[in-house]
């Protein structure tokens, strides 16, 4: 019954595989570069930025020019996804700095103030 189960299941596969209409047009998937660090991702994303940026200010902009636009955006969503993860908590962090900057404990400040810029100066460019 086993063997039935897994034929019929795998006969199904095939035949819809068969189903689904070829376009001409096929998208390609490409590989992003690696964002593994917040340094990694910011570098990323300024650089592939600046790549866009050219390509956009190309007149008119060709089926090539629009290809090499997806593929940087590959690259541009894996960075971005990386600062998300790593900076999402930094306007937590900075109200912390604007709170305590209201108090009397300037070692606190410091400290707030010092995290703060840690994870902020990476983005300075």
């Amino acid at each position: 019954m086993k063997h039935t189960v897994g034929s019929l299941v795998t006969a199904a596969a095939i035949t819809l595989g068969h189903l689904v209409p070829a376009t001409a047009e096929q998208v390609t998937h490409y590989a992003p570069e690696p964002s593994e660090t917040l340094e990694q991702a910011v570098e990323n994303f300024a650089k592939y930025n600046a790549k866009l940026a050219n390509v956009l200010d190309r007149d008119p902009l060709t089926t090539a020019d629009m290809e090499e636009v997806h593929e940087y955006t590959y690259t541009l969503e894996i960075a971005l996804a990386k600062i998300n993860e790593e900076l999402g908590a930094l306007p937590v962090v900075l109200e912390e700095v604007h709170q305590t900057s209201e108090g009397d404990d300037p070692e606190r400040l410091r400290a707030a103030g010092e995290a703060y810029l840690a994870q902020a100066r990476l983005l300075d460019r």
